[in-house]
Order: C-alpha cells, then sequence, then structure tokens
C-alpha cells in the first residue's frame, strides 16, 4: 500500500520559510517522479514544483521561482519543499504526489497523460498559512 505523508506547514509571517516533508512508503522513490501542488480557497490548483527522477531536474512555477527549492534523499524515500521569503500569496494547502505517470514538464510542472487525468497517490496535504 502505498501511502504519502506530509508534515512541516504552518503559520509563518511574510518573508519567514518553511520547509515540508513527504515521506513515501509502498514505492521507492528512485523511480518516480514526484510534486507538489497547492491549492487556496477558491483558487484552482496549482502545480508549484517537481522532482524529476530520470535525470535529478527540478521545475517550479514562476510564481516561486527563487523563493522555493524541491529536494530529495532517496535513501529516506521523502521529497522537501524548501520555501524562503514567504509571501500572503503562499497561503494555500499543499499536497505532495506521485504515480507512475507523473512527469515534470516545463510551464504545467507537474504533468500527466492528460489534463484531466487524476494521479493515483496523495499526501494528506499541510496547511501553510502566511500572515503578519
Amino acid at each position: 500500500q502505498v501511502k504519502l505523508v506530509e508534515s512541516g506547514g504552518g503559520l509563518v509571517q511574510p518573508g519567514g520559510s518553511l520547509r515540508l516533508s513527504c515521506t513515501v512508503s509502498g514505492l521507492t522513490l528512485d523511480y518516480y517522479a514526484v510534486g507538489w501542488f497547492r491549492q487556496a480557497p477558491g483558487k484552482e490548483r496549482e502545480g508549484v514544483s517537481c522532482s524529476s527522477s530520470s535525470d535529478g531536474r527540478t521545475y517550479y512555477a514562476e510564481s516561486v521561482k527563487g523563493r522555493f527549492t524541491i529536494s530529495r534523499d532517496n535513501a529516506k524515500n521523502t521529497v522537501y519543499l524548501q520555501m524562503n521569503n514567504l509571501k500572503p500569496e503562499d497561503t494555500a494547502v499543499y499536497y505532495c504526489v506521485t504515480d507512475s505517470f507523473l512527469h515534470c514538464a516545463d510551464g504545467d510542472v507537474i504533468s500527466g497523460p492528460s489534463r484531466s487525468y487524476e494521479y493515483d497517490y496523495w499526501g494528506q496535504g499541510t496547511q501553510v498559512t502566511v500572515s503578519s
């Protein structure tokens, strides 16, 4: 059984930092791309960042480039999202996601076989609130 468990969310002031973790069990992370989505109330889901397994490349939405860094520790089966210089507009629930069809892509950041494709494995979500 595949399980993704996120941690690290919380309340932070603008300009602050948080590090999210996504620990995966039930599959070997070496062979999977892993992405982070976020969803704010009343807004569409946004692909924030993605870590490719095949070539080690990382991908970011324009809105977070230069502020967020995705990394992975395959030995720990864990993916991290370091978020610096946080802004109120970063407030959202953040989800990590993976499956065998997920891949990283320029533009969309996280991509599947089709636009309507629903990924198999999701974390439970972790709330990030940026507010003074």
